[in-house]
């Protein structure tokens, strides 16, 4: 199995409090935020790819000494996450696929839920949370999504997985986006795209904690869940 995480991007909206580095280069205590999720992937026998493009310069930095492949999206500025994932293309091929946003905090129970996950492809979401992108679902189903949904079942939490079954069909549908000039989506619309066509399902991590950064709210839930957890590393003192 391979990991890829999407490091690319800059995170404009918590860049006042944290300068001029990527989010998941952030200490949480002990080790960056990129470093704590390869070691996971890595802890699990699963290759892992990084996409990277803002500053790819200290990501790779803090993961020197680690066995990691990567790819560069040099039109990191100007394009989003879809575009990053069509840069590692020739990954999707041959072995299941794990596709995370770099900036997401989760540990090993939330990753065992996922690799437990049967079918073709997996969204996780978290029930007890709805800050920000969200998911509609019946019965494991995902049939709705978006940040303004008046019905919902939780919030998408950045995380999937795709069987080497369907990769064919994925990466097909990556090149139409892509054609299509559509370089401002999200990884995750190739998948949305399939929902009329095929069942996409959800699985509920409802209970695990796990957090995305996106503003320093998140950052701060992070260092107070891991002091809270005395993993005996020394938490940097909240912003």
């Amino acid at each position: 199995m391979k990991a890829i995480l999407l490091a690319g991007g800059r995170g404009t909206r918590i860049s006042e409090y944290i300068g001029d580095v990527p989010k998941c280069s952030l200490d949480i205590g002990g080790r960056s935020l990129i470093r704590h999720t390869v070691e996971l992937f890595q802890r699990n026998n699963i290759e892992v790819i990084i996409v990277v493009g803002y500053k790819a310069e200290i990501i790779k930095d803090l993961l020197c000494d680690l066995d990691v492949k990567y790819y560069f999206n040099p039109f990191y500025s100007v394009t989003n996450s879809v575009a990053s994932l069509w840069f590692s293309r020739n990954e999707l091929k041959d072995e299941d696929i794990i596709i995370a946003n770099a900036d997401v905090y989760f540990e090993q129970n939330m990753l065992d839920k996922l690799l437990s996950s049967r079918y073709e492809q997996t969204f996780l979401m978290d029930s007890n949370s709805e800050l920000d992108y969200l998911f509609y679902c019946n019965n494991n189903q995902l049939i709705g999504h978006g940040k303004e949904l008046k019905e919902y079942s939780g919030e998408y939490v950045g995380i999937a997985k795709i069987k080497k079954i369907f990769l064919e069909k994925f990466v097909e549908r990556l090149e139409e986006l892509i054609k299509e000039q559509n370089h401002n989506f999200w990884w995750e619309n190739v998948l949305y795209s399939f929902i009329d066509e095929i069942t996409i399902n959800v699985v509920d991590v409802r209970g695990m904690f796990w957090s995305e950064i996106d503003v320093i709210e998140d950052y701060q839930r992070i260092l107070e869940f891991r002091r809270n957890t005395d993993f005996g590393y020394q938490i940097p003192t909240l912003l």
